[in-house]
């Protein structure tokens, strides 16, 4: 396998997102209903899982942009951290969330090696694994908090606002033209 350079690190705060729409993808996280959290699960992980099938799953489009399959190792991450944030919030009082490097998981977990068909499908049992602990918040828990280091806080309703954003901006980064990595966990 040929050893691919490291993308440049993304240090951006994307919890903007709350605020407005993203004007790259045009996700619009006051747009989303609550209700529908576990259904617009469902829809990224199909549309990620096609992703995963394609010719040039591994091919970059330019060096310090991620291929498909590495956004799509990271996606199914992203899934399986947001997965352990949502249960935190539930379980403990206002927590504070283990900070996850998600450029250095790329590179030690060699994303660009893995295999797309068992990348598609930890990454359908993570979103499925996701949607059913959205399907099952209701009431007064959409209102309880978490924190990254960082500073940044969360609600559930917003945690889960923000987490779909991330799937959502990474298919626009595979179908658009190149750009910088982003990622925004």
């Amino acid at each position: 396998m040929v050893e691919q350079p490291p993308v440049p690190r993304d240090d951006k705060d994307w919890t903007w997102v709350l605020q407005r729409p993203c004007p790259q993808c045009g996700f619009d996280s006051a747009a989303v209903r609550l209700a529908q959290v576990p259904t617009q699960l469902a829809a990224q992980v199909q549309a990620w899982r096609r992703v995963l099938t394609r010719a040039d799953v591994r091919d970059r489009p330019q060096p310090q942009v991620w291929s498909p399959l590495e956004y799509g190792c990271h996606v199914r991450d992203v899934y399986r951290v947001f997965t352990q944030r949502l249960a935190q919030m539930l379980a403990e009082d206002d927590p504070l969330f283990a900070n996850w490097d998600q450029d250095a998981t790329a590179i030690e977990q060699r994303y660009h090696e893995q295999p797309p068909q068992r990348v598609s499908d930890e990454l359908a049992e993570a979103g499925a694994n996701l949607a059913d602990a959205f399907a099952a918040v209701d009431g007064d828990a959409w209102a309880r908090t978490g924190r990254r280091s960082d500073g940044a806080c969360f609600t559930v309703d917003t945690l889960a606002r923000y987490l779909l954003h991330d799937p959502a901006h990474h298919l626009w980064d595979v179908t658009s033209a190149p750009q910088p990595h982003s990622a925004g966990s």
